[in-house]
């Protein structure tokens, strides 16, 4: 099925196949975050593929000058009990990739949480805004030079 799925993209996005790996029979494919919301919209709405489960969205951090930043997303099909990776890569100076709720509903959630830990903005989401940190939090914890025992004083904890 994974050559299926590739075969499609590459002959409908013939540029926009970045990359492509396939390791335990799972799939993953990078694409450039201008696209992704066209790729994952076809990879839903294609009788043939159905990709209609969006499982996660997750950021990484590369820790590297450029594309420092990504985020993954890994769809499902019922139908086809097919799994797929797709991945995009952003910069560190502009943390931006297009929202995905127009798409898969669950993204609202998803990318709350990524934007909550990475810092990645959304653009168009309908409500970005913090999940776990306080709102006023001006840290990212799940960034590679977040130090790892936190940032003392700078969050309130409650007393004991």
């Amino acid at each position: 099925m994974n050559a299926v799925v590739l075969e499609k993209l590459k002959s409908r996005f013939a540029n926009a196949v970045l990359d492509t790996n396939e390791f335990r029979g799972e799939l993953t494919v990078v694409v450039p975050k201008e696209r992704i919301v066209d790729v994952c919209r076809f990879l839903k709405e294609d009788p043939q593929l159905q990709f209609d489960l969006l499982a996660d969205v997750c950021g990484i951090d590369m820790y590297t000058p450029t594309k420092r930043f990504g985020v993954i997303y890994n769809l499902y099909s019922l139908k086809n009990k097919n799994r797929i990776r797709l991945k995009v890569f952003t910069e560190e100076e502009d943390p931006k990739v297009p929202t995905m709720t127009g798409v898969y509903g669950t993204a609202n959630w998803h990318e709350r949480e990524t934007f909550d830990m990475f810092g990645i903005i959304f653009e168009g989401h309908p409500d970005l805004r913090r999940v776990y940190m306080p709102e006023d939090f001006e840290h990212y914890p799940l960034r590679k030079d977040f130090p790892l025992m936190g940032i003392p004083g700078s969050l309130s904890l409650p007393k004991k």
